[in-house]
């Protein structure tokens, strides 16, 4: 049975690598966590607030839906972001995308969610890479997201970052 995973990405260039290369990639101590991903399972993409580099201006949103589209596997050229090393991932076929910096405020249906405890503390799950939903919450996601996906050609180079070229971004 396929299981939906929140995927938490902190960083606007693997934010970008994700979404442009249609591919998930985990460090290699969170690697167990790549396996428990399967094909077939559905994946929310969330960019945290600290994504774009401004968490008092931007909002946590959940920005896109995919599918776990192969086996994690190691990569034969890890990817680096940051000081991290990216070791194993697995492919992704998207569903669709909101368009850059819209998507669900995940922050607004905090209390709705079973996966967070206690809704204060909320943010203290998401120092993770996935964080698996239960599926009333996944549906409760989805519902809220589904109006605001495009097809993915149509919003994907909207996600496209180069640092150098966007050095005051």
């Amino acid at each position: 049975m396929a299981s939906t995973h929140l995927v938490i990405i902190s960083n606007r260039a693997a934010l970008s690598w994700v979404v442009t290369e249609q591919r998930m990639a985990f460090p290699a101590g969170r690697s167990k966590r790549a396996h428990r991903l399967e094909p077939g399972d559905q994946v929310l993409l969330y960019a945290t607030r600290a994504c774009f580099g401004n968490p008092t201006r931007d909002v946590g949103r959940v920005i896109g839906q995919a599918a776990v589209a192969s086996t994690a596997q190691v990569l034969t050229d890890p990817v680096r972001f940051g000081e991290r090393t990216f070791t194993e991932g697995f492919r992704l076929d998207f569903q669709g995308l909101a368009p850059f910096r819209e998507g669900v405020a995940l922050r607004d249906l905090v209390p709705q969610l079973a996966v967070f405890p206690d809704p204060a503390t909320w943010s203290v799950w998401m120092r993770r890479t996935a964080l698996a939903l239960p599926p009333a919450d996944a549906e409760l996601v989805t519902a809220e997201l589904r109006p605001l996906l495009r097809p993915y050609g149509e919003v994907a180079e909207q996600y496209r970052w180069e640092p150098a070229a966007h050095a005051r971004s």
